[in-house]
C-alpha cells in the first residue's frame, strides 16, 4: 500500500495489518532503529488478518511462537545491501520477546488514536501477560575494569572508539543515540551534544566532559557528517563491533555488553552522590520504576541526607 502522509483511513476495521504497519511506518517520527525489524516480523506472523479480525489470541501466538526462536544478530549486509542476521545459540531474552509485544501494541494504540479502527475496538495486546523480565544481573564496570576498558579503546585500531566509548559512559546515551549523532547536533562552546529525540521520543542535550570535548575539537567534521562514519560510506555510522569486541578482550572484561555503559554511568552517578530523579533525568527514563535498580548504589547518599536533616531528633 502506498501510504501518504495526508490523509487517513476512517475506521477502516478491514484493513489488512500489513497495510497498517505499512501505514503506520510511514507517519513514525521515533528514532528506535528496531521498530522497522520488529514489525516486519509481525507483518509476516499476522500480515493477511484484518485489524477487526485481531485478537489477543493472535498476539499470543505470535509472541509464544517467537519465544522458541533462537535470539540473532545484525551482521552486516549481503551483496543487495539488504540486512544479515545471524543466529545466537542462546534462546530469545524475555525483554526482547517484550519489545516484539510493545511495537505491535504501538501500531494498534496509534490505529486507536486516529480513528482507524473501529469505534469501541478492544486493544487485543493489552490483555495478553508480559513476560517476566530478570533485571537483577545488571552489570557494571567496576572503577578498575573502567581504566582498562580506556586504555584499551585509546590503543584500538578505529582512533574513535575511544571517543564513543568515553561518551557512552559520560552521559548515558544509548549506541542508536550516538551513531546517529552529527556534526551539526555537537555544540562545542555550550559544551553540550543535541539529540533530537531520544528512543523514547523526548528531545535530549547530553552533557560534554572536558576530555570528550578534547577529542572532539580534535576530530571535528561537517555539519552532515556523521561523528562516527564509516570508513568506506561516510552517509553511514560506523560498525564498530569488532574493535568493541577487540578492547573487551584486550582489557579482560567478560560479560559485559556496550549497552552496559550505560548501566555504568548510572552506576557511578549513584556511587557518588547523584538521587534517582537526576540519574533518571540524564538517562531519559520517563518512569522512576526504571531507575530503581540504582536505588542500593545511593544507599551511603540516602543515609548521609537523612541523618544531617533529621540527625538532631531525640
Amino acid at each position: 500500500m502506498n501510504a501518504t502522509l495526508t490523509t487517513l483511513p476512517m475506521r477502516t476495521g478491514s484493513m489488512p495489518l500489513s497495510e497498517l504497519i505499512d501505514l503506520y511506518m510511514a507517519h513514525y517520527a521515533g528514532r528506535d532503529t528496531t521498530r522497522v525489524q520488529r514489525l516486519t516480523w509481525w507483518s509476516n506472523q499476522v500480515g493477511s488478518i484484518t485489524l477487526e479480525d485481531f485478537a489477543d489470541d493472535h498476539v499470543h501466538a505470535a509472541l509464544e511462537a517467537l519465544m522458541r526462536n533462537a535470539s540473532r544478530f545484525y551482521a552486516g549486509k549481503d551483496a543487495d545491501g539488504k540486512p544479515i542476521y545471524k543466529a545466537k545459540r542462546k534462546m530469545i531474552a524475555p525483554a526482547t520477546v517484550n519489545r516484539y509485544g510493545a511495537a505491535m501494541s504501538a501500531v494498534i494504540t496509534w490505529s486507536i488514536k486516529r480513528r482507524i479502527a473501529p469505534k469501541g475496538y478492544v486493544h487485543p495486546c493489552r490483555s495478553v501477560e508480559r513476560q517476566e523480565e530478570n533485571n537483577e544481573k545488571t552489570r557494571f564496570l567496576t572503577q578498575e575494569e573502567c581504566t582498562r576498558l580506556l586504555e584499551a579503546c585509546k590503543a584500538s585500531k578505529w582512533r574513535r572508539l575511544y571517543l564513543l566509548v568515553l561518551l557512552a559512559l559520560s552521559t548515558g546515551a544509548r549506541k542508536g543515540e550516538l551513531l546517529g549523532m552529527r556534526w551539526a547536533d555537537v555544540d562545542l562552546v555550550q559544551r553540550v551534544a543535541h539529540v533530537g529525540r531520544s528512543k523514547n521520543g523526548d528531545p535530549k542535550v547530553l552533557p560534554l566532559i572536558p576530555a570528550v570535548v578534547e577529542q572532539l575539537e580534535a576530530l571535528a567534521g561537517a555539519p552532515t557528517a556523521f561523528v562516527f562514519p564509516s570508513e568506506r560510506v561516510t552517509m553511514k555510522a560506523y560498525s564498530f563491533e569488532p574493535r568493541w569486541t577487540e578492547a573487551l578482550r584486550a582489557a579482560q572484561i567478560r560479560g559485559f555488553r556496550f549497552h552496559d555503559l550505560r548501566h555504568s554511568c548510572a552506576s557511578f552517578l549513584a556511587q557518588n552522590g547523584a538521587t534517582l530523579l537526576e540519574i533518571g533525568d540524564l538517562l531519559g527514563h520517563r518512569q522512576l520504576s526504571m531507575t530503581k535498580r540504582y536505588s542500593h548504589l545511593a544507599s551511603s547518599h540516602r543515609s548521609a541526607l537523612v541523618n544531617r536533616v533529621l540527625g538532631d531528633l531525640r
